[in-house]
């Protein structure tokens, strides 16, 4: 985490490790009550700082509303990479970590996958509750949820923009390799 400098990231700026304790000295987002409106405003942030983890080959692996944090000026800040991994295309990872509500299908199916095809599924579970308030998918239990992930039905919400239901589309489809990409996201 050390190795990431982008606005939208908390920063980390040592680390001390003692015999029984580890110590992480990170930048302080104040602002942690943050509200839809002022995030779905803002979601391009979030988009451009999960692409440069990303382009670090870096992947955060537990995107979700609860880990973007405000700082005192009001931006938001990716936080929480507990579970983030370097990752190399073609080598797979094979680790369930991360949220449930917010997990890849290909996550509850044991596959093994590249990095970031499962944080982009994670962006598109954290834009529709931005937008709509609500998640995607949903369970009484992990079972039920876990139904509901791998059968990839949501509702759009009626004031959705076409543009916001088109990204969703692109990002929260069952099969990963047919997923959008954050590149293919922010180009003009």
């Amino acid at each position: 985490m050390k190795i990431l400098n982008h606005p939208n990231i908390v920063k980390l700026f040592e680390v001390i490790e003692t015999e029984k304790t580890l110590y992480l000295v990170m930048e302080y987002a104040s602002g942690a009550d943050q509200t839809p409106p002022l995030l779905s405003e803002r979601g391009s942030t979030i988009v451009s700082a999960v692409q440069y983890c990303h382009q670090k080959k870096i992947v955060h692996r537990d995107l979700k509303a609860e880990n973007l944090l405000l700082d005192a000026d009001m931006n938001i800040k990716i936080a929480d990479f507990g579970f983030s991994n370097e990752f190399t295309m073609g080598s797979k990872l094979d680790t369930f970590c991360g949220s449930p509500p917010y997990a890849a299908p290909e996550l509850f199916q044991g596959k093994k996958y590249d990095g970031p095809e499962v944080d982009v599924w994670s962006l598109g579970v954290i834009l529709y509750t931005l937008v709509s308030g609500s998640l995607p998918f949903d369970g009484q239990n992990l079972k039920e949820l876990r139904e509901r992930v791998l059968r990839g039905k949501y509702r759009i919400p009626f004031y959705m923009s076409t543009d916001c239901e088109n990204l969703l589309k692109s990002f929260l489809v069952l099969n990963p390799s047919k997923r959008g990409t954050l590149e293919r996201c922010v180009e003009p």
